[in-house]
C-alpha cells in the first residue's frame, strides 16, 4: 500500500519539486492521484496503530515536499506538522475507513 503510494509519489517527484506548477495544483495531484494509490482496497485492512502511523507520515512526507521548507533565523528548516495544517486550513487530518478526512 505504501510502497506503491511511494512509487507513485517518486514517479511524479519532478512535478511535485518544479517551481513553475503552483501548489494547489501539486495538493490537486496528491488528493487526485497519490492518496487513492496508497488508500486501494483499504476496506479490507486492519487498520493498527502503527499502520496509522505510517499512513500519516507518508502524507506528511508527501506534504513537506510540496511545500518545501522555511528560512527562519538564517536557518533553514522542514515545516511542522501544525504549520502544514495551517497552510492547507486543515485542523485535523485522520485516516478512516479509507478516506484521508479533513475536518475543518
Amino acid at each position: 500500500m505504501i510502497a506503491l503510494g511511494n512509487k507513485a509519489f517518486f514517479a511524479n517527484k519532478k512535478i511535485f519539486q518544479s517551481k513553475l506548477i503552483s501548489k494547489k495544483a501539486k495538493l490537486k495531484l496528491h488528493f487526485s492521484v497519490i492518496i487513492p494509490v496508497v488508500t486501494y482496497a483499504c476496506e479490507t485492512w486492519i487498520l493498527k496503530e502503527t499502520v496509522n502511523n505510517r499512513l500519516m507520515f507518508f502524507e506528511r512526507k508527501v506534504l513537506w515536499n510540496i511545500f518545501g521548507p522555511t528560512y527562519e533565523n538564517g536557518f533553514w528548516r522542514i515545516k511542522s506538522t501544525q504549520e502544514l495544517d495551517k497552510i492547507i486550513k486543515k485542523k485535523e487530518r485522520r485516516f478512516n475507513g479509507g478516506l484521508f478526512l479533513r475536518v475543518p
